[in-house]
């Protein structure tokens, strides 16, 4: 396959610097020649990523992550998470433009495979299309943003970060000089570093293309390297600036601070002892490393479960694993975000630390092509959906009437 996507064997031994870790590329690769002898799966597009498949190669490849790409496994362990199924059944009905929809009209109309929906612990809906299941996995893009900033909190809880207000340089020296010398942990949480950044998702040359082939030099972090050199467009803390290369950054930091992968870490503090019912995965970048601001896969429902985790406090068996109040933080609109004009572009009200919010007390992780987990606190609620739309955001415009609907719903 083209060049396993540069992300050879080789260079990823002397990135992990660890047997276990070449073991689970090797893995890795093995499944993906394995697959390559059953279905035909797509190959990168010409950034070496996945922005410009076809929807046909998205349907395939959305779900098949692990077998195209280098990755890490997030282990899922012991007594599943109950997630029982309602004795309601949940009616969804609203009209868009004079027509009546339903949920099956909606995820035809807007290429849904998979949605969920969970009241007070329990599903009240659950439906696939496409041959898509609930022992798949598929891939968030930047719906994983919201499960790295989690991380950070985590890291908070375990004194392995000191502060919100530490600066980067402490924990990555190698941002010393660049951009980001001077911009806080709580600065790059909430996207207001200052620094310049491209994030067109059609443009093979914009930086959130480029940074995914950004070679590792003698083992060294490619996310660093490309961010270090970032020209400085506004004062650390004064524009919101939506930027993907930020929550690589925030995985470099975890990293740093923990001694961890974010694969690892995960698996240790909330996939396992939380109860996901599978193991997920994790897209690596040139050297072995997650790529944090993006492609973690997981099957629908333990995404459910990670919103119904974070829902309630961010709590593992009664104990929060976050900070007081880091719930509440997380998903309340920064000043500098309610204030920005480029949040006019946003369907969202506005960002919270890598969240997005709403004009309600709803919030939301959300991923390019349509991945959302949608939360509710007042009405006890979560709604994931697993999408694969035609463009990064060419379904927008239908999600937002979707998700009052099914809000609606819940009350009737």
């Amino acid at each position: 396959m083209r060049s396993a996507l540069r992300f050879g064997l080789v260079g990823a031994l002397f990135a992990l610097g660890s047997c276990e870790k070449a073991t689970e590329i090797e893995s890795s690769q093995a499944e993906r020649a394995e697959a390559q002898s059953e279905v035909s799966l797509p190959e990168p597009d010409a950034s070496g990523s996945y922005f410009l498949w076809t929807p046909e190669e998205q349907l395939v490849g959305y779900r098949n992550i692990e077998k195209i790409f280098d990755t890490h496994t997030v282990k899922a362990g012991g007594a599943s998470h109950p997630l029982p199924k309602a004795d309601r059944a949940l009616n969804i009905s609203y009209q868009v433009d004079g027509e009546h929809w339903t949920e099956e009209t909606y995820m035809e109309r807007n290429n849904v495979v998979g949605l969920l929906v969970i009241q007070d612990g329990e599903i009240v809906l659950e439906r696939y299309l496409h041959d898509y299941g609930p022992n798949q996995r598929w891939v968030s893009f930047s719906v994983a943003k919201s499960i790295t900033s989690t991380l950070v909190g985590v890291a908070l809880k375990d004194g392995a970060i000191r502060s919100l207000e530490d600066p980067l340089t402490e924990h990555l020296p190698g941002l010393t000089g660049s951009a980001y010398d001077g911009v806080t942990v709580r600065q790059l949480l909430t996207m207001t570093s200052g620094a310049a950044w491209n994030e067109d998702y059609a443009d093979p040359s914009s930086d959130v293309a480029k940074i995914k082939t950004e070679p590792s030099v003698d083992r060294s972090d490619p996310i660093v390297a490309y961010m270090a050199r970032l020209d400085r467009d506004a004062e650390p803390g004064t524009k919101f600036h939506y930027n993907t290369g930020e929550t690589h950054l925030i995985g470099s930091l975890v990293r740093a601070a923990t001694g961890k992968t974010l694969a690892g870490y995960l698996s240790e503090r909330i996939w396992t002892p939380f109860g996901m019912d599978h193991d997920a995965t994790w897209m690596l970048d040139t050297s072995g490393r997650e790529q944090a601001g993006c492609c973690l896969s997981a099957s629908l429902r333990d995404f459910g479960r990670f919103g119904m985790f974070f829902l309630n406090g961010a709590e593992v068996n009664g104990k929060s694993i976050v900070p007081e109040g880091w719930v509440a933080m997380a998903t309340t609109t920064t000043e500098t975000a309610r204030d920005s004009k480029e949040m006019a572009a946003y369907p969202q009200s506005g960002y919270g630390f890598m969240w997005w919010t709403t004009d309600a007390p709803a919030y939301q992780a959300l991923g390019i092509f349509g991945q959302t987990i949608h939360i509710n606190p007042e009405l006890d609620l979560v709604v994931v959906t697993q999408s694969a739309w035609p463009t990064a955001l060419s379904g927008v415009e239908l999600q937002r009437p979707f998700m009052k609907a099914v809000e609606a719903a819940v009350q009737d």
